[in-house]
């Protein structure tokens, strides 16, 4: 599942999945910007990409399409069940934060604040 070019693996799979080799970016992210219909030059210019390693991963896409496609929805879905996790859990402990006692200490630090607010909001 390795392309080679010049007797270099350009496409490695790491902890972080499918990556282009000697960097941090994977495949993922760059079918993210073709899904958000970037062209090939501005996906190069975001990433900081090389021509070959743009190449290498466009061709890499391209040839393994069925496989690929499969495994990015599932890293998309994984994505998605991670986020709605978190999100879960800061509702959660906003609620809880919400139902502490207002702190009584350090009034002169609170009255300071409370004029900077209303300075700041006009009032």
């Amino acid at each position: 599942m390795t392309i080679r070019t010049n007797h270099q693996a350009a496409i490695v799979r790491t902890s972080r999945g499918l990556s282009l080799a000697g960097t941090r970016i994977t495949l993922y992210a760059v079918m993210d910007y073709l899904q958000a219909g970037w062209p090939p030059k501005l996906i190069q210019d975001d990433l900081g990409l090389t021509d070959e390693q743009l190449e290498a991963a466009l061709d890499y896409i391209a040839e393994h399409d069925a496989e690929f496609e499969a495994e990015y929805a599932e890293i998309v879905r994984e994505a998605e069940d991670n986020r709605r996790y978190w999100e879960e859990k800061t509702r959660e402990r906003e609620a809880l934060i919400a139902q502490l006692p207002s702190r009584t200490d350090y009034p002169e630090a609170r009255a300071k604040l409370g004029a900077m607010r209303a300075k700041r909001n006009g009032s």
